[in-house]
């Protein structure tokens, strides 16, 4: 297959038709509606840290990386006695989405620099941009070649110049932002610039875009598992773009992910800010060591223990462990052991980001 010559932005051809403006009204709707939720959740990291190992977990099963939430959270609470080379993988990627949040919310943009940064946290490498040739897409099921980006470092880093200024210079395009999210996300998986990482890391430029735009707060809106629902149409429709230039249902491809995504999370935010009442209720009512920093503690971490508590809270560790012990025999936290550590679940809120 002959490498795809691939057109600098932005686009010489209007993508915007009636069916995808008609979408776009219903996308951004639910975009808002998300953002608006979201502002109701006193804590940020609270959304960030549990919608965030959601998203992990989903975007990498879209490469075969496969692990399961509770062996993610096992890996964050970094006891001895747990292994998974997996969830170890799975916590780059939060660790990725975090550090382009900070560089978006700093900066107000995105840099080749910032890409390759995002790109090196994720990989655990210093590799930057493709400087051999011989990297293409295989189907996995055939080993036909389905694309061929560009080979050579030079054409590359041409192509990530003029993808980063009409990521960040408005004046380039008067495309909707979802609409060129679209394009972005599009240009971005056909360079293919990382010798590993691309799709994920495409992933995550798109919800910093949103971010970028204005049109979240917070980095929550992760449409992978949308994508792995409809994971035949995500490849076939990039490739058609590839192939014949046919943008309308590419668009209105991740139109639909945009809209059914914010959909899903606002109705699970809903579950989590009403959870989040319950337990402010009864642990007011029953325990004098209430705090707003124990509420976000136990919400933050879904799997927490005693150090968590020991830093988020400033008191000692035999304080720390009292207040786990207490809420676990109340039955509002679950107490396991792991090694030679203990850790508490707040099982209700793990049914929650477990659902739909």
């Amino acid at each position: 297959m002959d490498t795809l010559k691939l057109k600098k932005l932005p686009l010489d051809q209007d993508i915007e038709t009636k069916k995808v403006l008609k979408k776009l009204v219903t996308a951004h709707r639910m975009l808002a509606g998300l953002k608006g939720i979201a502002s109701t959740i006193p804590n940020e990291n609270i959304l960030i840290n549990t919608l965030g190992i959601r998203e992990a977990k989903d975007s990498s099963a879209i490469e075969n990386i496969i692990t399961t939430q509770d062996d993610l959270y096992k890996a964050e609470l970094n006891l001895q006695g747990f292994k998974s080379l997996q969830a170890k993988e799975v916590q780059h990627y939060i660790s990725a989405l975090k550090k382009g949040f900070a560089l978006v919310r700093r900066k107000g943009f995105l840099t080749n620099n910032d890409i390759i940064a995002i790109q090196a946290e994720l990989e655990k490498n210093s590799a930057g941009f493709r400087k051999l040739p011989g990297t293409v897409l295989k189907n996995s099921l055939t080993g036909e070649i389905v694309h061929a980006p560009p080979q050579d470092y030079d054409t590359i880093l041409d192509l990530m110049d003029n993808l980063v200024q009409f990521i960040n210079d408005d004046s380039l395009s008067d495309l909707d932002p979802l609409v060129k999210m679209a394009v972005i996300h599009y240009q971005f998986e056909s360079i293919h610039p990382f010798y590993d990482g691309n799709g994920r890391t495409g992933r995550i430029i798109n919800v910093l875009y949103l971010v970028m735009k204005d049109l979240l707060d917070l980095p929550i809106l992760y449409i992978s598992r949308y994508i792995i629902a409809h994971k035949p149409a995500y490849y076939r429709l990039l490739q058609e773009v590839r192939d014949e230039q046919h943008w309308e249902n590419w668009v209105m491809y991740m139109l639909d992910a945009v809209e059914h995504t914010a959909r899903e999370t606002i109705a699970q935010i809903k579950k989590i800010r009403t959870l989040m009442d319950e337990y402010k209720k009864l642990l007011r009512t029953r325990y004098k060591f209430y705090s707003h920093e124990l509420l976000a503690n136990l919400f933050k971490h879904p799997y927490t223990k005693i150090e968590f508590i020991q830093n988020d809270l400033g008191v000692s560790r035999i304080t720390a462990s009292k207040y786990l012990n207490q809420l676990a025999r109340d039955g509002l936290l679950r107490k396991e052991k792991l090694g030679l550590g203990y850790y508490f679940v707040n099982e209700k809120l793990m049914e929650i980001l477990s659902s739909g």
